[in-house]
């Protein structure tokens, strides 16, 4: 995936409301695009990329608030994020942004970029660098539903636990999370599926 890239950016994602906290380290090179930064997100966190996104995050060059993500016709305000460079937003003196995945569970992704650093030629970006707690299940309902789903999970002898286990494939420990686990995909390569399957 990597051309000759010179910089690197790195982020730390944290997910809103989860406790204990769900983040990730990760690390990505600068000539990335928003698209970009959104597989490298699901592929650390460990989403299955099956809802809408959108970031926002402040334009440098207006101080005002914008949203981008993959365009809908019935909403114009949203930019292309397969279009915007990260480092046309992301400075150090603007490096906050919020990441949404499913617009129905809503979850909210803090990113904050870390620091600036020059590229290691014996690097293959992007990299995860670490993180504490698995992903939350996909369609579970948010940080409610996930917190109720963890409750369920402290009572194995209940129907419920059942229940929940059956409909999750098996069983789930929200405390397992490894680094050196994480395979990021070519965000191209998820690009074109998704306008194959549009």
């Amino acid at each position: 995936m990597n051309k000759k890239i010179k910089e690197v950016y790195q982020f730390k994602i944290t997910l809103n409301g989860s406790k204990p906290v769900i983040w990730r380290s990760i690390v990505v090179p600068s000539n990335y695009s928003f698209w970009d930064l959104h597989v490298a997100i699901q592929d650390s966190m460990g989403w299955e990329d099956y809802h809408l996104h959108a970031f926002k995050i402040i334009n440098p060059l207006t101080g005002k608030k914008v949203e981008i993500g993959i365009p809908d016709e019935d909403y114009e305000e949203i930019l292309p994020d397969d279009k915007i460079k990260l480092s046309e937003y992301f400075n150090e003196n603007n490096a906050q942004a919020m990441y949404i995945y499913d617009f129905g569970d809503w979850w909210e992704h803090q990113i904050e970029l870390e620091k600036i650093v020059p590229a290691e030629d014996d690097v293959q970006y992007p990299i995860c660098t670490g993180g504490k707690m698995a992903c939350p299940p996909e369609d579970c309902g948010g940080t409610h539903g996930y917190s109720y789903l963890l409750n369920i999970l402290k009572k194995p002898k209940s129907k419920e636990y059942k229940d929940t286990i059956n409909w999750m494939g098996g069983n789930f420990d929200p405390a397992a999370f490894d680094p050196n686990d994480v395979v990021f995909t070519d965000p191209k390569k998820r690009f074109n599926l998704m306008k194959e399957n549009d």
